[in-house]
C-alpha cells in the first residue's frame, strides 16, 4: 500500500484555483460593464426618439391652431386695413390667437382633458 507520497497531487492547487476564479471574475465584470454600456446607449437612443416624436407632435398641434385661427380670421369679414373697424378686428384675432395658445398651454400641462380642450377651443372658434 502506498502511502501519501507516492500519491501525484490532483487538481490545478490552490493557486491555480485562485488564478482562474480571478479570470472568471474579470470576464463576467467586462461582460457586464459592456451590456451596462449597451442598455445605456439604447436608453439614449429611446429618450431621443421620444423627444423628437414630442417635437413633431408639438409642431402638427401648432400647425393645426395656425389653420382654426387663419379659418376665424377668414370668417370675422373683410382683411385688416379694408374697413374702419379693421383695427379692432386685428385686436380680436390676436387676442383669439393668445386664447388658443393659452388653452393649448393648459392641456399640455394635464389641466384639461382632451373633451374640455375640445370644448373651448371649439368655444373660441365659435364652432
Amino acid at each position: 500500500m502506498r502511502g501519501r507520497a507516492g500519491r501525484g497531487r490532483r487538481g490545478p492547487g490552490l493557486l491555480g484555483t485562485a488564478a482562474r476564479t480571478a479570470v472568471i471574475a474579470g470576464t463576467a465584470s467586462s461582460v457586464a460593464g459592456r451590456v451596462s454600456a449597451s442598455q445605456d446607449a439604447a436608453a439614449r437612443q429611446r429618450h431621443e426618439a421620444e423627444q423628437a416624436q414630442a417635437q413633431v407632435e408639438a409642431w402638427q398641434r401648432q400647425q393645426d391652431v395656425d389653420a382654426r385661427v387663419a379659418d376665424a380670421v377668414a370668417r370675422t369679414g373683410p382683411a385688416a386695413g379694408s374697413a374702419p373697424g379693421a383695427q379692432g378686428a386685428q385686436l380680436d384675432v390676436d387676442e383669439l390667437y393668445t386664447r388658443l395658445m393659452k388653452l393649448g398651454e393648459l392641456k399640455q400641462a394635464g389641466l384639461l382633458d382632451d373633451e374640455e380642450f375640445g370644448r373651448q377651443k371649439a368655444r373660441l372658434l365659435g364652432g
